[in-house]
């Protein structure tokens, strides 16, 4: 059984599935979170739940505060309406005693009025008498008028002492309560203190004296990527910086200097019943352009290749399969493409792609995100289509037996 061009460019004269194998090794770190962003996220989440904890515990004094305010409002007013009471008592007093002594006096007006001399003296001593009468007559109306505001006082003092006595049980369990829960966040904090340390222990100090630099004067030193953007800062991320942060890359935000990372949880999935009916379409042998992967090239690693033919001559440009950067210039050479760079499609998986020359130009030094990910899905694809192609083969092979 012959093979088809695509499967002569992924492995001439070699084992399809274990070339696909060994060419995963690296690739497939592309939209995977790296262990050193796992780390930071578990210490930035325990960052904060000690920072919520140690807040609440900042809280609660003030809460019982605030509590213990209100209560003494309460006992203001109790106060308040004691106080008058006393007051409305020691004005009775005051004016009973100013009775008694008006009574006296009259007594002793009266006693003076049977030794006067002269109808002149006698007439003083009556406007005396009078005078002292009419005092006694306001002054029991003012004891009274007391005496009827006596209920209502009572009435005010005993509904404040029952407001009191409610207030005070309400506020010792809200107090007893703020104790509990405090004691509860400080056992809290110490078990997260143990987990920050040993989220601190498992990363690399230089990016963790980093991580502390931001926290301190951003408030957090790690911010997830959203939409090409930092999360942190809202400013968006150039394109290469946007894949090499996908690709799990540890990189710093230009504009707030936060960690950046990508959670590829977060991505769309392809839905099962389009993994399971959807074909690769091949690309064409004779096609203008074509895109190639090879995992290892030059010092370079893995990377994605790009010939153009156009004019007599072919144009090739290389970039880096996991951050879509270019590396180096493109290269013209004469011919078409399979002559110019034989040496380069030699071991190399053939993938689609029709992007012009006019459009890779416009592209400058980096893929789109989107030309990297239509690649990359096409590359995952070419794999699964070589194993399968493989299976196929070793299930219709004939098996050798001994005689």
């Amino acid at each position: 059984m012959g093979l088809s061009q695509n499967h002569r460019d992924l492995a001439t004269g070699q084992d399809p599935q274990a070339k696909s194998c060994f060419q995963r090794a690296k690739i497939d770190s592309y939209l995977r979170m790296s262990p050193e962003i796992e780390h930071l996220i578990s210490l930035q989440r325990t960052d904060r739940e000690i920072q919520r904890l140690k807040a609440e515990v900042a809280e609660l004094p003030r809460r019982v505060a605030v509590i213990e305010q209100k209560l003494a409002g309460t006992k203001a007013e109790l106060e308040k309406a004691r106080s008058a009471v006393k007051a409305d008592e020691a004005a009775r007093r005051k004016y009973e005693t100013a009775i008694t002594d008006l009574r006296q006096k009259i007594s002793k007006y009266r006693d003076q009025s049977l030794e006067v001399k002269t109808n002149d003296q006698y007439k003083a001593l009556m406007h005396e008498i009078q005078f002292a009468e009419q005092e006694i007559g306001a002054n029991e109306d003012k004891i009274l008028e007391l005496m009827v505001n006596a209920e209502a006082r009572d009435k005010q003092v005993k509904a404040a002492e029952a407001e009191l006595k409610e207030e005070a049980a309400e506020i010792e369990k809200e107090k007893n309560i703020a104790r509990e829960r405090t004691a509860q966040d400080e056992k809290e904090l110490a078990e997260w203190a143990a987990k920050r340390d040993a989220s601190r222990a498992a990363v690399d100090p230089d990016l963790l004296r980093h991580y502390d630099r931001v926290s301190k004067f951003r408030g957090s030193g790690l911010a997830e990527v959203l939409d090409q953007r930092c999360s942190g800062c809202q400013v968006a991320l150039r394109p290469q910086m946007y894949n090499e942060v996908r690709s799990g890359k540890l990189l710093y935000c230009d504009s707030c200097q936060r960690v950046l990372y990508y959670d590829p949880s977060k991505e769309a999935p392809v839905p099962e019943a389009e993994k399971n009916t959807r074909r690769r379409h091949h690309p064409k042998i004779d096609a203008s352009q074509a895109w190639y992967y090879r995992n290892e090239y030059l010092d370079s690693g893995e990377v994605f290749l790009s010939f153009v033919n156009a004019s007599g001559a072919a144009a090739r440009r290389i970039f880096d399969a996991a951050s879509g950067r270019k590396l180096g210039d493109t290269l013209l050479r004469e011919g078409g493409y399979r002559q110019a760079f034989p040496e380069d499609i030699q071991e190399s998986i053939r993938l689609n792609g029709n992007w012009s020359d006019a459009e890779q130009e416009e592209w400058g030094d980096e893929l789109p995100s989107s030309v990297l990910d239509a690649l990359q899905r096409d590359l995952d694809l070419a794999r699964a289509e070589a194993a399968s192609h493989h299976h196929k083969e070793a299930a219709h092979a004939p098996s050798t037996v001994a005689s």
